[in-house]
């Protein structure tokens, strides 16, 4: 079992910068490899980044390539998102998810899911 917890969202302007975290419990993080989803209103749930066991494998959507960095600290249990350049279409409410295997950007196969932090972004 994995709990994840998200902090770090708020609001900023566009061209800003937040940083997100995700603090997971359990002793088996490091065998995991952490996404990063964002749903806005009315729109499904979409992949933004994800990292691999030991902080490699990273992918990125399109729509954040660039702007965007995933990293993870294995000995704090915690993955963060670096949020640059932001824009008013990233706003969101962004979700960390844990997955045991790596499916990469397929929300299905991610097991564990925090509550969510709202990042919005004004223009």
């Amino acid at each position: 079992q994995v709990q994840l917890v998200e902090s770090g969202g708020g609001l900023v302007q566009a061209g800003g910068s937040l940083r997100l975290s995700c603090a997971a419990s359990g002793r088996t993080f490091s065998s995991y490899a952490m996404g990063w989803f964002r749903q806005a209103p009315g729109k499904e749930r979409e992949f933004v980044a994800v990292n691999g066991w030991s902080g490699g494998s990273t992918y990125y959507a399109d729509s954040v390539k660039g702007r965007f960095t995933i990293s993870r600290d294995n000995a704090k249990n915690t993955v963060y998102l670096q949020m640059n350049s932001l824009k008013p279409e990233d706003t969101a409410v962004y979700y960390c998810a844990a997955d045991p295997a790596y499916h990469g950007s397929n929300s299905k196969e991610y097991d564990y899911w925090g509550q969510g932090t709202q990042v919005t972004v004004s223009s």
